[in-house]
């Protein structure tokens, strides 16, 4: 493996070492969306008139030193504590800009959040994202879901101050809370126990669409639409391989982890997923070991995800194991998984080093911001969204949003645009994905 590269300070900033030689296609896809810059915005802004981005959405990235692509897409973000401050202002506009494509006037918007009332850093986003909401210019409510919250309740933030959360209430086709009706409500909530009753046939508008909760939403189905829009890009910016830009994946139907149910057909497709790895790795000269992730098909919070190397992998699970990968957030049953390339990430942070992941931050169509996932105990094929793990904010009110072809393709302005446009390839992906037609309820008319 090569030194990391060696980058002027003025250009490179607060941005982790790339443990790789940035040559060859990587090189080349970066210098690509560089020069083709403005064709890639006007691109983009055609995509947006034609599907709406989501209210706001946060995209998990690996940059291999080869490839860079996503490997997760959250429409319910959880993280704008861990953002730079710097990045409020463009927090702000584009909450404002994004309120006001709304097909209804604003003026209160009330937030629910997800029940961690013991997790002080969600109660530090949840604190962040109100101030945000407020300085754009409306009133804004907390509600939460919470069975037991019979009354408002206010809870101390460990950087002080406190958050009030107050009891939802359905007043005929009104969520409301005591004396404030708001026009708009925003999920901060991923729906993962499923939707509650209380949001359904609600005259209010309610974004994102609680149809992309996790226990609608399928990850498989949401990296077809993603592949399809990286194949559209391609022809944009004349990229070769569209695979340079997304991770291979594949589904095996259902499963149970406990009662083996499915085991041959996951052994089987990772097996193919492997071969088809190892065909690329070939192509591109690239010498590492291929693996493959396996991840429950609904959720998040890192919950329900194993990495393999071998199919026989699969047969040999502990009990410990299983019942690891048999559940995923609030208990949720895994019955689904997606089987997706797994991407080495070659970035490190810090000295001593340490593997570090980019999450970008949208709100809108808008870029806003993003941090690095770092973890000191994980491998570089390994998942960083696991508990041990850090955060270190960019540094910059300009990243992702203005490249300058006169400096290198490394410097930090340069290497966060190109991160920026595939997390908005991402969140274009998540857009097509609401507006979907709605499947019928289970039990409905024909």
């Amino acid at each position: 493996m090569s030194e990391p590269l060696a980058i002027p300070d003025r250009e490179r900033g607060p941005v982790p070492h790339l443990t790789t030689a940035l040559s060859g296609p990587l090189r080349v896809i970066e210098e690509s969306l560089i020069d083709r810059r403005v064709r890639i915005e006007s691109w983009f802004r055609n995509e947006w008139r034609r599907t709406p981005a989501p209210f706001y959405g946060s995209v998990d990235l690996r940059n291999a030193g080869f490839k860079i692509a996503p490997v997760d897409t959250n429409l319910f973000p959880a993280g704008f504590n861990n953002l730079n401050s710097a990045f409020e202002p463009l927090c702000i506009q584009a909450v404002q800009q994004t309120v006001e494509r709304l097909s209804a006037p604003v003026d209160r918007i009330l937030i629910i959040p997800e029940n961690h009332t013991r997790n002080p850093f969600y109660l530090e986003h949840l604190s962040v994202l109100q101030r945000i909401v407020r300085q754009a210019g409306f009133q804004v409510r907390i509600g939460s879901l919470l069975p037991e919250l019979a009354a408002p309740r206010h809870i101390a933030l460990t950087s002080g101050g406190e958050i009030l959360l107050e009891p939802l209430r359905r007043e005929g086709d009104c969520i409301r809370v005591n004396g404030f009706t708001p026009e708009l409500i925003i999920l901060n909530n991923d729906l993962s126990a499923g939707r509650p009753g209380i949001l359904e046939r609600s005259r209010q508008i309610v974004i994102p669409d609680p149809r992309l909760g996790w226990s609608d939403r399928s990850k498989t189905g949401y990296f077809h639409l993603y592949q399809k829009v990286i194949e559209e890009f391609a022809r944009q910016v004349e990229l070769t391989d569209p695979w340079l830009l997304q991770p291979l994946f594949h589904d095996c139907g259902e499963i149970d982890f406990m009662k083996r149910e499915g085991e041959s057909c996951l052994q089987n497709r990772v097996f193919d997923l492997l071969a088809e790895i190892r065909f690329k790795y070939r192509e591109y000269g690239v010498e590492s070991q291929p693996f493959a992730v396996i991840k429950a098909d609904r959720g998040t919070y890192g919950m329900a995800v194993m990495t393999v190397r071998d199919p026989d992998e699969i047969v040999e699970l502990n009990r410990k194991q299983r019942t690891r990968m048999a559940t995923s957030k609030d208990g949720q049953r895994v019955t689904r998984v997606l089987i997706q390339e797994g991407i080495p990430t070659h970035e490190t942070w810090g000295e001593p080093s340490h593997v570090a992941e980019p999450v970008v931050y949208t709100i809108g169509r808008n870029v806003v911001g993003g941090f690095y996932r770092v973890h000191r105990d994980r491998s570089p094929e390994e998942n960083l969204n696991a508990p041990g793990m850090h955060f270190e904010p960019l540094a910059f009110e300009d990243c992702c949003i203005t490249p300058d072809p006169s400096v290198s393709v490394e410097a930090h302005c340069n290497r966060f645009y190109s991160y920026g446009v595939v997390g908005r390839l991402a969140i274009l992906a998540a857009a097509r994905e609401a507006h979907l037609p709605a499947e019928p309820a289970a039990g409905g008319a024909d």
